[in-house]
């Protein structure tokens, strides 16, 4: 069997700031290069063959601290748009609670939560979905059920798409799925691309 790792990259200046990031490309904080220090430490004793991560540098910033704390940096890598965050369109940039008083907390609400309705000019997790999962179909789940150690350093929705693939999910299932700045999620990975196994790995603060 593979392993494949999911990772949520740590804490950015925008999660900080509580703005609306999206494609937007903004740098990790000190607390989100910690994040990644400690998920890197609970990762040891996995060797990875293989990794998978977006074209935005606060996922590419969490996978070289990973890497590094590993001991294994010049691990071969693929970045693809595909595994970038949803974009949030007219919303990016913007404070969440000051979105909250401009459109109502019930509409953005909606926007951040509902399965399929987009924010202005923006994705619905259904659309973020769509780019993800084939990318995740054709390059990352193959690699894992070839017995490849897999390492995927993305974001809090391209990694909801894929574990909502993964683990066969419905759209109201995924909604109630958080995942955690660098809480890594092992699954051990058939040679059909069927979970074998998971856990989620506790990190201490």
């Amino acid at each position: 069997m593979g392993k494949l790792v999911l990772v949520r990259h740590g804490q950015s200046q925008w999660n900080l700031e509580n703005r609306f990031t999206g494609w937007v490309d903004v740098d990790i904080t000190e607390k989100g290069a910690a994040e990644a220090l400690r998920a890197g430490k609970e990762l040891k004793g996995i060797k990875f063959d293989v990794a998978y991560t977006s074209v935005l540098k606060r996922a590419q910033q969490t996978l070289d601290i990973l890497l590094q704390e590993l001991g294994q940096k010049g691990l071969p890598t693929e970045k693809d748009q595909a595994l970038n965050e949803r974009h949030y369109g007219d919303l990016q940039g913007l404070n969440k609670a000051e979105t909250a008083k401009k459109y109502g907390d019930a509409q953005v609400h909606t926007w951040r939560r509902s399965f399929d309705v987009k924010p202005p000019n923006g994705e619905s997790l259904k659309d973020t979905a769509a780019r993800t999962l084939p990318y995740f179909e054709s390059k990352i789940l193959p690699a894992a059920a070839s017995g490849k150690n897999v390492l995927v350093a993305a974001h809090g929705n391209s990694l909801r798409a894929i574990v909502m693939g993964l683990e066969k999910l419905t759209p109201e299932d995924i909604l109630k799925v958080e995942i955690g700045t660098c809480q890594p999620i092992v699954y051990d990975i058939g040679p059909a691309g069927e979970v074998r196994g998971k856990r989620v790995l506790s990190l201490v603060s």
